[in-house]
């Protein structure tokens, strides 16, 4: 599906783009459990992606990482994480947080339409969410053991570990969490939307 600025598109970007605004300055997206927080700003994430394409979730992915780095200066809900980062280096705190989520979203487009052509829209949807939460997860600590890994900090983190044990055991049930209701609540609100044709995927060859 090809992105096109139209008033469609401009209201949907809108609406998610106010979801995330929710999310990310109360209590209602974010989870916090020790360093890391549950967050449910992948869900419209999700949805951009489903909508609007890699271009849709892309932008809507930016808009989340935009408002994550802002958490670490504790605009929002602050993230005791970010504020550590963001005081090491406030440039690669803004990459770690922005580029994983953006880059997020632009492949969750590409998932959906290539899932849509070989199955169905019903089934692309609930892929595209589980894909979403799950590619958050990795990007956002591979972009903190990339970026931040010799630093006093994460090594403290890691304890020993290498990547792979860690960011298994550190994300734990979070990601779990987030992956769940990601892949339900896109699944559905992809779906109403299709129903609604507000979602034309690309066809099957």
């Amino acid at each position: 599906m090809k992105f096109k600025f139209d008033t469609k598109s401009m209201v949907l970007l809108g609406v998610l783009t106010a979801i995330v605004m929710l999310f990310s300055f109360t209590p209602i997206g974010s989870i916090p459990i020790g360093p890391l927080v549950i967050t449910l700003n992948v869900i419209p994430v999700a949805i951009a992606a489903v909508a609007l394409g890699p271009v849709g979730g892309a932008i809507i992915g930016g808009v989340f990482g935009m408002f994550s780095f802002l958490q670490c200066f504790g605009i929002g809900i602050p993230s005791g994480m970010g504020a550590v980062l963001a005081d090491i280096s406030p440039v690669l705190a803004f990459v770690q947080r922005f580029i994983p989520r953006a880059l997020d979203g632009f492949l969750a487009g590409l998932i959906f339409n290539a899932v849509a052509k070989a199955t169905d829209v019903r089934v692309s949807c609930f892929v595209t969410g589980f894909c979403t939460a799950l590619m958050n997860t990795a990007f956002f600590m591979l972009a903190l053991v990339f970026l931040f890994g010799n630093t006093e900090y994460v090594q403290g983190l890691m304890d020993g570990k290498s990547i792979l044990p860690f960011i298994v055991s550190f994300v734990g049930i979070n990601a779990v969490f987030e992956m769940i209701t990601a892949t339900i609540v896109t699944g559905a609100v992809g779906f109403a939307l299709y129903q609604a044709k507000l979602i034309k995927p690309a066809e099957s060859k």
